[in-house]
């Protein structure tokens, strides 16, 4: 049997042994609707009050604070969507950047349809956006933030710090007596690796989901400071406070609070792991072959993320053949991996067509070895080189030639 190595864990990861243990009861014997009246009910209530507290002191927030949803699109939906239509009276501006995840891209496309404006931000060509970008894109109109904390494709970490610092001056100075600008990050990819102290961060809201910390899929939560305004995207019950209707997911919602309670306690020591293995691995395949590009900023991104443009070969071609050898990686964000158009991430930070349908994105895990490593090197250069044989491609590193679908 071919060996399997799995460098997918941006896109999802395996349930760990601990977390499936703490969520067995709630999917046998301890089934109560946490809405119930009587004991076994209660029990169920009372498992959910502890996950929502284990969620919030990590957070630095309170218990009424975290809404738990299906996951972490459902989040960030609610928490654009719902924001916004909220807060309408006061404004109609929304700010973006052209790196976000479609959960968030695709909300905001929702709400110009709505009447909605909505300025999106270009990165750096390492993705990154500045702090005086954000507050610069501000309009008196403007009424809610929503910028990516590390980045699911490039890997690159935002200073969401530094932004929040920035609007929380703006607010004070610029909207006294008014309604301030409220500020949202998708911290998915970073939760388990990076800060996630709301109070540090200075965000409004934020999205975290179970799938990528080796908890449960379908379970998300969304952080709301207590006196934001949201609209609920799903009515029917006052279930979550009243902003997302529908009998609660408690075994998934105990799983994604242990999950994340076991990724924050091991958070320094794995991310000094992953960050040494990234860089051997990124030196491995600098040594291996020519024509190799690192997207992302070289250090300013998340411990796991290896995002590299091979040229001249196909980068859907090189998954397939690496999936032949038990190698399973990705060429953008698990969402679009079967579309055949270039990452919008890599575009945006100005990668030539080819480069960006060249991409590879490994993103290591918990059972990611450097003999992983070595493998996955020896294998991809024999790709590589197989490839480019029959490649009709002959580009160097600094040509651009972009497709005339891509010029904007």
């Amino acid at each position: 049997m071919t060996k399997q190595i799995y460098l997918d864990h941006a896109a999802t990861t395996p349930l760990d042994k601990q977390v499936l243990k703490k969520m067995m009861p709630f999917l046998q014997e301890e089934f109560g609707n946490p809405s119930a009246l009587y004991n076994l009910g209660r029990r169920s209530l009372k498992a959910m009050m502890e996950a929502r507290k284990i969620i919030a002191d990590i957070l630095a927030g309170t218990p009424n604070e975290i809404i738990f949803t299906g996951g972490g699109t459902e989040s960030d939906n609610l928490a654009v969507l719902g924001a916004a239509r909220a807060n309408r009276a006061t404004g109609n501006h929304i700010i973006t950047t052209k790196i976000e995840h479609h959960a968030v891209l695709h909300a905001c496309k929702q709400l110009e349809k709505e009447g909605f404006a909505v300025t999106c931000l270009k990165p750096d060509k390492d993705g990154i956006i500045i702090a005086e970008q954000v507050i610069a894109a501000i309009k008196p109109e403007t009424i809610l933030i929503t910028i990516m904390y590390g980045n699911n494709e490039i890997g690159t970490i935002e200073p969401i710090a530094e932004i929040g610092k920035a609007l929380l001056k703006y607010n004070a100075t610029q909207r006294q007596g008014k309604q301030r600008v409220l500020f949202h990050t998708d911290a998915c990819q970073a939760a388990g690796t990076l800060d996630l102290n709301i109070n540090r961060l200075h965000t409004d809201l934020l999205t975290l989901n179970g799938s990528k910390i080796y908890g449960p899929k379908g379970v998300g939560v969304l952080y709301k400071k207590k006196d934001v305004k949201i609209q609920p995207l799903i009515v029917g019950g006052g279930q979550e406070f009243g902003l997302r209707a529908g009998t609660e997911n408690v075994a998934g919602i105990v799983g994604l609070a242990e999950a994340l309670r076991l990724a924050q306690n091991d958070k320094e020591k794995e991310n000094a792991r992953l960050t040494a293995l990234r860089e051997y691995f990124l030196q491995g395949l600098m040594k291996k072959m020519a024509k190799i590009k690192l997207n992302g900023h070289p250090t300013q991104r998340l411990p796991n993320n290896l995002n590299v443009s091979i040229l001249n070969v196909e980068g859907e071609a090189m998954l397939l053949y690496l999936d032949e050898n038990g190698i399973q990686a990705a060429t953008g964000s698990a969402c679009t991996s079967q579309s055949l158009d270039p990452s919008h991430v890599l575009l945006s930070i100005g990668l030539p067509y080819e480069m960006a349908h060249g991409s590879l994105r490994f993103t290591m895990g918990h059972g990611t070895t450097k003999a992983d490593i070595d493998y996955v090197l020896k294998v991809l250069q024999e790709i590589v080189e197989k490839l480019r044989e029959i490649s009709p491609a002959r580009l160097d590193m600094g040509e651009s030639k972009k497709h005339p679908k891509y010029k904007k």
